[in-house]
């Protein structure tokens, strides 16, 4: 449990708890079709070039019918949360505040298929350091919003919530809660979102920290690339290829693929599952990726919130927005001090010469020995780190609220 201090966002106005409480009857609907489960015959292949393979979805739905709903329930309910209206949209969101009187502002985003959860192992360390074995310089209020139509937030009904008018939302939370500046954390989507802050607020962002940065090779990177870069393009050109079917099918048809993930477990537990599975570290001297009791929480998150066609619109919506180009990328530069911390799973590699183009004030790039594209749930202590590098420097030059 995470003791905070006070309570200054509920004090704020438009800003009310939101307690988590899922009906029994939904829990009940979901054990009864856990239970009637039907499963197509296993893969002709002897690994996961055809998807998740049987004997890895069979094992993650015997755990999700050992699953304790209540147990997460109360881990969650445990940690400051909190509901407002933003642009006409209900945003949830997790605000922990430091004891730290000179702890500085973090907004930390999400992505797909993760969940604010992806952040529920680094709160404490990131919020209380000397309580867990650190110094008290390095404290944040660390702010953890749902993406629309992720988790607690509202299920958008218009079009227009991509990552850019999400930012602004972002923005706005901040300035309702308080924080003038503040650093900013993404990965995948998040990076997205955490990208465009610094674009659109660059003199309230005090720092950026992504674990996936938004830099693609330039055509001619292709006949000038060393060795590594040679190996991370063709990583990338893998995973278009071959990995990234899902994206394509969200960012064009979410709605026809969002009944069956409403309306069958096993259908959105293999949705989500597999990338959780393709996109970590899954070697054992690792930790063996993102565990099936982690991942369980967060489809059964998905599933009980009803947000699997809507989570899935948000492709839709991101794919009409992102630059389409290397070339659209660095017309956007990034002028804000920048900290990468690349974890070697990740299926989106990128060269450090790429990110030098647009990301004009890169303060540090960490290619590291572990993890994946879900660090907060693969190596937490690791991402923890890295975040209290990343945003040292902002320490020494920024005001904090």
């Amino acid at each position: 449990m995470i003791d905070i201090p006070g309570d200054e966002a509920a004090a704020a106005p438009g800003v009310e708890p939101f307690a988590v409480r899922i009906p029994d009857r939904d829990l009940a609907d979901l054990r009864t079709r856990l239970d009637r489960v039907r499963l197509p015959e296993p893969e002709t292949v002897p690994d996961a070039t055809q998807g998740l393979e049987l004997e890895r979805l069979t094992a993650l739905l015997d755990v999700w019918r050992q699953h304790d709903w209540r147990a997460t329930e109360a881990r969650w309910n445990a940690i400051p949360h909190y509901r407002t209206l933003i642009d006409g949209l209900g945003i949830a969101f997790w605000h922990v505040r430091s004891p730290e009187p000179t702890a500085l502002p973090l907004l930390m985003t999400h992505g797909w298929p993760g969940s604010v959860l992806e952040f529920e192992n680094v709160l404490g360390p990131l919020t209380d350091p000397v309580a867990y074995g650190g110094s008290a310089r390095d404290a944040f209020h660390v702010v953890v919003p749902a993406l629309p139509g992720f988790g607690f937030s509202d299920r958008p009904r218009e079009q227009g919530w991509n990552p850019g008018r999400t930012a602004r939302a972002w923005a706005e939370l901040m300035t309702v809660l308080g924080y003038e500046r503040f650093g900013a954390h993404g990965g995948d989507w998040g990076a997205y979102v955490s990208n465009e802050l610094a674009l659109i607020a660059p003199e309230r962002v005090a720092g950026l920290h992504l674990t996936m940065p938004l830099a693609s090779p330039l055509p001619e990177d292709r006949d000038s690339a060393d060795p590594a870069e040679q190996r991370l393009l063709d990583r990338r050109d893998l995973h278009m290829s071959d990995g990234y079917g899902f994206g394509l099918l969200m960012g064009t048809r979410p709605q026809t693929l969002g009944y069956s993930l409403l309306d069958s477990p096993a259908g959105l537990a293999a949705w989500l599952g597999e990338k959780f599975a393709a996109y970590s570290d899954t070697r054992p001297e690792t930790g063996g990726g993102v565990s099936l009791a982690r991942q369980v929480d967060n489809i059964a998150l998905y599933w009980l919130t009803g947000t699997g066609a809507s989570s899935a619109r948000w492709y839709w919506e991101a794919m009409r927005w992102v630059p389409r180009s290397a070339e659209a990328e660095n017309a956007q530069p990034v002028s804000v001090p920048t900290a990468c911390s690349l974890f070697p799973a990740d299926p989106w590699p990128t060269a450090r010469r790429w990110a030098q183009r647009r990301y004009q004030d890169l303060r540090s790039w960490n290619e590291l020995d572990r993890g994946g594209h879900f660090p907060g749930l693969e190596q937490p202590d690791l991402l923890v780190s890295e975040i209290r590098d990343a945003f040292r420097h902002a320490r020494d030059v920024v005001p904090i609220s």
